[in-house]
C-alpha cells in the first residue's frame, strides 16, 4: 500500500521528543538523521499537519516546517535502509543491519531500526558504545535504564559482560530488546521498573535526557556497587556540568565526551 513520507527541518535536540510524539500518534516508523532531521512514514490518507500540529504539542515544541511526498512500501524500504548503514565505534564494535554483510573481524551487533530508539547512529548511543567498548566487562554485571532497542545492553554482552539487564517504561521497548537479544545470540533480561530484582551492578548506563537523569540519581546509586562506573547520556553539552554535579553526592563525576553537541558524564560509585 501506498504510505505518507513526511521530512520536518528540526534540531537535534527536539529531535527525540517530536520522534516520539510522532510514533504515539499514528506514525508508522520515524528516523531521525545526524543534524536533527526527522523523517516520518504515516498512513496514506493521514492529515499531516493535524498530526504533526498535536505532536508538537505533546512534545512541547512549535510545530516546525515540514514537507510530505508519497512513496509505495518498495519505495520506503529502500529509502530508510539507506539510512542505516554499518558503522563502527571504537575500531571494535560494528553496528549491522540485517541487510549488510557483517566484517569478518571485530565484535558484531546486528541491529535494525524499529519503534524503540536506539540504533547506533545518533551521538548519544554512540558516545555510550564507545565508553563501553573501552571497558573490560568481563565477569561485569551490566544494567541498562532506559534501553529502547536494547543496543547498549546487548553491546556488552557482546562484549564480555556476565549479566546485561535492561529496564524500559514502554513495553514495546521491553519486546524490542528482547527480539534484538535473540538475533544477537546472547542473553539480555528485560524488565518493567518495578520488576527489576534486587541487586547491585559493576556498571549502569542510562542514555535517557537530564532531567529524568538527575531524579534518578539515588536509585542508580542504590544500583551500582562501591568502586563501580557509571555513564549518562541524551544530555546537552549545556546540561552537563548540571547533570555530573547532581551526581556528585554518590559518584566521582565528570563529563568525559562530547560529541555534535551532546555530552556523555560518567562517574564511579563512592
Amino acid at each position: 500500500m501506498p504510505w505518507l513520507a513526511l521530512t520536518l527541518e528540526v534540531g537535534a535536540a527536539q529531535a527525540e521528543a517530536l520522534a516520539d510524539a510522532l510514533l504515539e500518534h499514528g506514525a508508522q516508523s520515524v528516523w531521525i538523521e545526524a543534524a536533527g532531521r526527522l523523517h516520518a512514514l504515516l498512513p496514506e490518507r493521514t492529515d499531516a499537519p493535524a498530526m504533526l500540529d498535536v505532536a508538537a504539542a505533546a512534545a512541547g515544541q512549535p510545530a516546525p516546517p515540514f514537507r510530505t511526498y508519497a512513496v509505495a512500501d518498495e519505495d520506503w524500504v529502500r529509502a530508510t535502509q539507506a539510512q542505516f548503514a554499518s558503522h563502527c565505534i571504537a575500531g571494535k564494535l560494528w553496528i549491522v543491519p540485517s541487510w549488510h554483510e557483517a566484517p569478518s573481524e571485530g565484535v558484531v551487533l546486528r541491529l535494525d531500526p524499529g519503534l524503540a530508539f536506539g540504533t547506533g547512529s545518533h551521538p548519544t548511543t554512540r558516545l555510550v558504545l564507545g565508553w563501553l567498548a573501552g571497558l573490560q566487562l568481563q565477569r561485569a554485571r551490566v544494567l541498562d535504564y532506559g534501553c529502547g532497542s536494547g543496543i547498549l545492553a546487548i553491546a556488552a554482552a557482546k562484549l564480555g559482560a556476565a549479566r546485561a539487564d535492561a529496564v524500559d517504561l514502554d513495553a514495546d521497548a521491553l519486546a524490542a530488546t528482547g527480539g534484538n537479544a535473540r538475533a544477537n545470540d546472547v542473553e539480555v533480561r528485560a524488565y518493567a521498573p518495578e520488576r527489576l530484582p534486587p541487586g547491585d551492578y559493576d556498571v549502569v548506563v542510562a542514555n535517557i535526557l537530564a532531567q529524568p537523569l538527575i531524579v534518578l540519581e539515588p536509585l542508580f546509586a542504590a544500583r551500582t556497587r562501591e568502586g563501580g562506573r557509571i555513564a549518562l547520556a541524551g544530555i546537552l553539552e549545556a546540561q552537563a556540568a548540571e547533570v555530573a554535579a547532581a551526581y556528585q553526592p554518590h559518584f566521582a563525576a565528570r563529563v568525559a565526551a562530547c560529541e555534535e553537541g551532546w555530552a556523555l558524564v560518567e562517574g564511579e560509585r563512592r
